[in-house]
């Protein structure tokens, strides 16, 4: 059977595949659509298979804010590669992704991927990745993703750059000011509202650190309880939202900065490409090798 370029087109927009990647498995499957759909399917998946082990720790924070502002999503799609997670297409499928999680609400990762990437649509979230590892040729995953839903407010949001994304969920606050108070959570990153959002484990950990600070010090007990306490309260004010200098005036907290707004926060989210992965180091001999391996 004849190979048309219109059938290699159709093919392409179907898959996303290259042009001769499509023409070759047409000819593969004697001009099939659906076979050579289900052709450039596994080998996307033998792909996605071996690159798999690879480390992903480069990628892009994509965000989808409802017309109402009253909910928001953010996603991490990590690639190998900053060079890829600056590419258009790349960024693209990420903002696609968290619209798809704001408007699924889905449990889990493993829901997400399994989420169609079109409303109605067959293809999925993860067949939608594995297309794209087949024509980059990096490991692409699909990381986390987090829903913030406001009951009685709005939820600002800001992007710095695709490598840090935040929501937050306010009540009583206006435009201005939620953008001042996502953006100070993506400057200072702070790990909670305020000491009574704050684990316990997190908060025995640091007690813990430093009770030994102090351990050696040779002052009596109740003054290294007072040691503690002090450095404590310090702490406290740096991981935690409320406590925290507020960027634009740091002469003032962000608690102060929302009391003089009529403002309150319920809840926020951050995320920053990366943060927590282990990244490997290659020296160059080693890079070398795994592309002439073909890895």
């Amino acid at each position: 059977m004849q190979i048309t370029a219109a059938m290699v087109k159709e093919l392409r927009e179907r898959t996303g595949a290259g042009m001769m990647e499509c023409k070759q498995a047409l000819v593969d499957e004697s001009g099939g659509m659906e076979a050579a759909v289900a052709n450039l399917r596994k080998k996307g998946q033998a792909k996605a298979d071996k690159r798999a082990g690879r480390i992903a720790a480069e990628g892009y924070i994509g965000m989808a804010l409802a017309a109402d502002t009253r909910s928001g999503a953010l996603v991490e799609i990590n690639s190998e590669t900053d060079f890829v997670a600056k590419q258009d297409e790349f960024q693209s499928f990420a903002n696609s992704v968290a619209q798809r999680a704001l408007d699924e609400c889905p449990a889990d990762v493993g829901a997400l991927l399994a989420a169609p990437m079109e409303q109605g649509g067959s293809r999925t979230i993860e067949e939608g990745i594995r297309d794209m590892v087949m024509r980059i040729g990096e490991n692409i995953s699909l990381r986390r993703f987090q829903v913030v839903q406001s009951a009685d407010g709005s939820v600002a949001a800001y992007i710095h750059g695709g490598r840090i994304g935040v929501l937050v969920d306010l009540a009583g606050a206006d435009e201005s000011v939620g953008k001042d108070i996502a953006m100070h959570v993506a400057a200072s990153g702070p790990l909670a509202i305020s000491e009574g959002d704050m684990s316990a484990d997190d908060l025995g950990k640091e007690r813990d650190i430093l009770l030994a600070q102090v351990a050696d010090s040779g002052k009596p007990p109740e003054i290294q309880e007072k040691m503690i306490a002090g450095r404590m309260k310090k702490y406290l004010a740096g991981v935690t939202l409320l406590g925290q200098p507020f960027v634009k005036d740091p002469d003032q907290t962000v608690e102060k900065y929302l009391e003089g707004a009529g403002a309150s926060v319920s809840a926020f989210s951050r995320f920053e490409v990366g943060e927590g992965i282990d990244k490997r180091t290659e020296n160059f001999a080693e890079e070398v090798m795994a592309q002439v391996q073909g890895d």
